[in-house]
């Protein structure tokens, strides 16, 4: 009888390559307001973790059950720790390694059961160390932000943060109208949305202006007085200073 060897490297190569898609073609909020939160909080996170090794992604699968790419999930906004900067199409997290760290959903009453039962749950069965949920309009969160940490040794359940700050991202999360705001840990600056860094930047030029124009005011005074002084020790006969 002749042996059969099977190539296992030419039976991988016959195997239809898994597809993981980018993209569902749903809308990437409900609402006006749930977008807009979701783009300022994606936007604060980058600006407050720029130069670590780490990356906040906005709206992206989430897959993680490698052969299975219905196994996935979208969060609003999630922030991976020990990564290399920059986005990505979609996050793998067998290629990856690593497990994101804090979870943002932005939720309402659409989405309450699957934000606070499904997503929890497997959040919680994922490891991801913080879960924050904000309701903008307050529709069915009275207090609109809240959060939860994994606790325990064995198996890590969720409990509920009861104060406002973020251990992970060093951060305290304070709801302000119908945005997340973020203060700084260690000196309580507060990290500023791009609508508040364009008021920002123009108290900063107006400011800049005033005093430009306050020195040149006080130039021209300088200059005038040193006329007068000049031109009272000429009639008197005074040497110059």
């Amino acid at each position: 009888m002749t042996a059969v060897i099977l190539d296992s490297t030419a039976n991988k190569a016959t195997q239809p390559e898994i597809f993981y898609p980018s993209s569902d073609g749903e809308p990437l909020a409900e609402s006006y307001d749930h977008l807009y939160v979701i783009m300022t909080t994606l936007a604060m996170l980058l600006a407050h973790l720029k130069g670590q090794q780490a990356t906040v992604l906005a709206d992206q699968f989430l897959y993680y059950a490698q052969g299975f790419p219905r196994l996935r999930v979208a969060p609003d906004v999630m922030v991976i720790f020990n990564v290399e900067p920059g986005g990505r199409d979609n996050y793998k997290i067998w290629e990856e390694g690593q497990v994101p760290s804090v979870i943002f959903e932005m939720t309402s009453p659409g989405t309450r059961s699957r934000d606070d039962v499904e997503k929890k749950h497997l959040y919680e069965s994922l490891g991801v160390a913080e879960y924050w949920q904000f309701d903008p309009r307050g529709e069915w969160i009275p207090e609109k932000l809240r959060g939860y940490r994994l606790q325990g040794d064995e198996e890590p359940v969720y409990v509920p943060i009861t104060t406002d700050r973020s251990d992970v991202l060093q951060l305290r999360l304070v709801a302000e109208d119908k945005i997340i705001a973020f203060y700084r840990l260690d000196n309580n600056v507060k990290l500023l949305p791009l609508a508040e860094l364009n008021i920002a930047l123009e108290q900063q030029i107006a400011q800049t202006e005033a005093e430009s124009q306050r020195a040149d005011a006080a130039s021209q005074r300088t200059r005038e007085l040193e006329a007068q002084i000049a031109q009272y020790q000429q009639q008197l006969g005074l040497p110059p200073n």
